[in-house]
């Protein structure tokens, strides 16, 4: 409890532990459920995946970072043995889901809409972040959805949450561990030694080189992390700094546009599993690569215009 006691933590990072808290203890519901589940063809590797991101999550501040790397290790065995199934689901069925939409109709947008305004509100008006505003904005989702139907119990929420993650199962983890390796990638000055490499090929002093090098280099690199926050500290120190802010750029336009145009890599890439492998499971879609390729034209048409915009108003 001297975490939460400490007057030299701030409100936010307290209230963000207790969030990380509570979806410790989702994901360790996650995996009892499916350790019970006799119809889960692979029980024991889904409940020591699901329970030991728990722990990490729930209780990884107290835990000795030897002890958490472990857990981690552990954690991706049964992943990467492919013992992470999802067991018997308890999905409404067609007729139950076109009553639920005779009675709520488009209403049922109200509560995702309540999250993103959450978010906002919290980061603009108050010191707590956008993550806080998020998970409070989940809490009014819930009095919503509540609201609608008295059938929406606790239970139903903690059971569609463990339907969802048994869906996605370890490809969840991708946008943590791809940002986690972007930070890495930093550290290892991945950025230095992309700066000797570009320094060959750009002429000094030619900003708008620099731009269309940069805007690229955050749209391929964003491809192979599947995460444009993961890709823009690299890229920025070893491009955009460099570059093209050395040169008087203004950096909040292209700061905010190259990560646009890390985006336009996030959409042409199954490493950004979030956006396009998680549609393909939740959808039973066919193809794997069916969002991606509706995606291709879109991305090719926004890095332009975006690299276009830059150069005109830098």
């Amino acid at each position: 409890m001297s975490f939460f006691t400490d007057p030299e933590v701030l409100l936010g990072t307290k209230l963000l532990e207790i969030v990380y808290i509570l979806i410790g203890l989702v994901s360790f519901n996650t995996g009892i459920k499916n350790a019970l589940d006799e119809k889960n063809p692979s029980r024991l590797g889904t409940a020591i995946f699901w329970c030991s991101l728990g722990i990490v999550l729930a209780f990884g501040r107290w835990i000795p970072p030897i002890i958490n790397g472990i857990l981690i290790i552990v954690m991706t065995i049964p992943a990467i043995l492919n013992k992470v199934k999802s067991g018997e689901q308890d999905e409404p069925t067609e007729k139950e889901m076109a009553q639920a939409y005779n009675e709520i109709g488009m209403k049922i947008f109200i509560p995702a809409l309540a999250m993103g305004v959450s978010a906002i509100i919290f980061a603009i008006f108050t010191d707590l972040g956008a993550l806080v505003g998020v998970s409070f904005g989940v809490l009014i989702a819930m009095v919503i959805l509540r609201i609608y139907s008295e059938r929406n119990s606790l239970k139903v929420f903690l059971d569609d949450s463990e339907r969802f993650l048994s869906l996605v199962g370890p490809l969840s983890m991708l946008p943590m561990l791809l940002a986690s390796l972007g930070a890495i990638f930093t550290e290892a000055g991945v950025g230095e030694v992309i700066a000797q490499i570009v320094g060959n090929i750009i002429p000094e002093g030619n900003v708008n080189i620099g731009i269309v090098v940069y805007a690229l280099g955050m749209m391929l690199f964003t491809m192979i992390m599947g995460n444009a926050f993961a890709a823009i500290t690299v890229m920025t120190v070893g491009i955009g700094g460099p570059f093209v802010l050395k040169y008087g750029a203004n950096p909040a336009l292209v700061g905010m546009l190259a990560l646009t145009c890390g985006y336009c890599g996030t959409l042409l890439t199954p490493m950004a599993a979030n956006f396009n492998i998680v549609p393909v499971a939740i959808l039973d879609m066919e193809d794997e690569m069916g969002v991606i390729k509706n995606q291709v034209i879109p991305s090719l048409f926004l890095i332009v215009f975006q690299i276009a915009y830059m150069i005109m108003f830098k």
